[in-house]
């Protein structure tokens, strides 16, 4: 029971300090005021080492709902995990994993931010292999490695801000050089990295080897959503330059996801499918000039997508720790308030009216066709509106409805704790996208569109619902469809082959070029001739230092003879 205790005192601590942290950014949006604070480590002459705080009404929201998501899902751990021999340190590397993301929202300054951004990246490596197997191993080894491009990019850019004196982002919001291109360069491919977008989408769905706690903490407000958060904060820095690619690939990640989720069987692999689907959405809106827009719906769909990944883990336990939805099926029978949670979640992600995902989705919608956008990108936008629709109620099918899987119920009664947790964020599913749009917005949003396009969101909802339906309906006749476009369907479901360029591709060109390497510069000419030279040469001189140092006359004669002839030579 000690156990216990201690998962509910910290859930109970981050719960206080993130409604303290919200009602603070509240207030501070209120009387439009920030805090700016310079903690001096160490001075010596004219170099200072200082770390610098950030609090303004951007900062204090996103932390505060970082760490009311993140006490949910330490109350409902203290349920999921109550099984596990090493939950004490679970919660350890979880709140580790909660205090690395806490010091990356409220530093302006890129060290400090290289500090919470690294320690995402290496706490996420623990937790992915907290399950200790060679699927977790692997899984693991991709999601730190993916990271670690991140993290050279944001020491180059560290480098070149050292040409500013200065590492605080603040300062050069309007300060534009020959080689400000490069720095945006770097921190957008920091973000990419971070937030799985093309070409670097694969650790997301092979990150799902994580306990699932952590899974809904990963993907609703933390690791996933730092890139998409310092692009937000670098915004003003960034815009000024040309996106028009960068919202290319944002648009195609998005596409993609949608596509493929709509192909997988993994349930937790669907969930992190739509994350990602929705981490494009939330950068291609950035890149077209709307940071707040991006930020609000990072803000509605973290609490949603929290709760979509819990009500996930509490079905896999129900039917002995299987993700295959295929295996499910009537699960309203037995566990209705989770279906009910299930439901209302997956509603909200596909931005059915007035639940959270709507108020975001809908202005997004508007405003990209508000925008001067070309077609292909008005396509794409609404396309994969109309597949995550497609895929959501595809999963509500196959999970509560007539689907008969193979696995029986092994579940008995649904546990306090996880209702708890569960109510709480289901009321934020529910309200949070209606209040954040009142708090956040100082006017109301009034675009006047023709007709048509101020329908085309539900109109896609509809297709996409239908088209979910059909996906469902296919387990019939799959087989036959699998084998006649297997290479389509194997395109589509394989996120256009990513995976397999991120591991296997990649290891069979560079492992024997690093073999031909080592057995040429390490085993052959190379050591004897590059490597080993200077020394070779050094010790050959020293042999005759030692000879020459041992008193020898005949060395001394030797040695004054050619003293003398050399003398005469120059005098001649």
């Amino acid at each position: 029971m000690n156990f216990l205790c201690l998962y509910k005192f910290w859930s109970f601590m981050i719960f206080v300090m993130g409604l303290v942290f919200l009602f603070m950014g509240f207030y501070f949006l209120f009387v439009d005021y920030l805090i700016f604070l310079d903690w001096e480590l160490i001075s010596f002459n004219s170099v200072s080492m200082v770390m610098t705080f950030l609090f303004d009404w951007m900062s204090l929201i996103f932390m505060g709902c970082v760490l009311f998501i993140s006490s949910m899902v330490i109350l409902y751990s203290s349920s999921y995990m109550s099984g596990d021999l090493y939950k004490v340190r679970f919660l350890i590397l979880v709140l580790l994993f909660i205090l690395s993301m806490m010091l990356l929202i409220v530093s302006p300054n890129l060290v400090s931010i290289l500090l919470g951004w690294d320690g995402l990246g290496l706490v996420s490596y623990c937790l992915v292999i907290y399950f200790q197997n060679y699927k977790s191993y692997s899984a693991g080894m991709l999601t730190v490695l993916t990271n670690r491009i991140g993290d050279v990019a944001i020491l180059v850019s560290i480098a070149w801000f050292l040409n500013l004196g200065s590492w605080n982002y603040i300062y050069y919001m309007n300060y534009y050089t020959n080689w400000g291109y490069w720095v945006m360069f770097f921190i957008i491919s920091a973000a990419f990295t971070k937030s799985a977008q093309i070409p670097f989408s694969s650790w997301l769905p092979a990150a799902m080897a994580a306990p699932t706690p952590v899974s809904a903490l990963v993907h609703s407000s933390t690791l996933v959503t730092a890139g998409v958060y310092l692009l937000i904060r670098y915004s003003s820095y960034i815009i000024s330059y040309n996106m028009d690619y960068f919202l290319l690939f944002s648009c195609l990640t998005m596409f993609m996801a949608g596509l493929g989720a709509n192909f997988e069987f993994d349930l937790k692999k669907i969930i992190a499918l739509s994350t990602l689907s929705q981490l494009g959405l939330m950068m291609s809106i950035l890149f077209m000039g709307y940071p707040i827009l991006s930020y609000f719906h990072l803000l509605s769909h973290a609490f949603f997508k929290a709760l979509l990944f819990l009500c996930a883990g509490l079905m896999i336990h129900c039917i002995g720790d299987s993700q295959d939805i295929r295996h499910v099926g009537y699960l309203s029978n037995q566990i209705p308030y989770s279906c009910m949670c299930f439901c209302i979640s997956s509603l909200s992600l596909c931005g059915s009216p007035f639940l959270a995902g709507f108020y975001s989705k809908d202005l997004i919608l508007e405003f990209m066709s508000f925008n001067y956008m070309n077609f292909f990108i008005y396509i794409i936008f609404f396309m994969s509106v109309g597949l995550t629709v497609s895929y959501s109620l595809r999963l509500i099918y196959y999970c509560i409805g007539g689907s008969s899987g193979i696995f029986s119920y092994q579940c008995y009664e649904e546990n306090k704790f996880m209702i708890y947790s569960m109510f709480l964020l289901t009321l934020l599913a529910i309200t949070c996208g209606s209040i954040l749009s009142w708090l956040i917005f100082p006017w109301p949003a009034i675009l006047v569109l023709p007709l048509e396009c101020k329908l085309m969101p539900i109109l896609f909802v509809v297709l996409g619902g239908w088209l979910g339906y059909e996906f469902n309906m296919m387990d019939c006749t799959d087989s036959v469809v699998g084998l006649i476009y297997n290479m389509t369907i194997s395109f589509f479901g394989c996120m256009w082959f990513m995976p397999y360029f991120s591991t296997h591709l990649m290891s069979s060109s560079f492992l024997p070029l690093s073999k031909y390497y080592y057995s040429f510069m390490d085993s052959g000419w190379g050591e004897y001739l590059i490597s080993s030279s200077l020394s070779s040469f050094i010790n050959y001189l020293s042999v005759y230092n030692m000879i020459y140092q041992n008193n020898n006359i005949k060395i001394y004669l030797i040695s004054f003879l050619f003293s003398v002839i050399f003398i005469m030579y120059l005098n001649y």
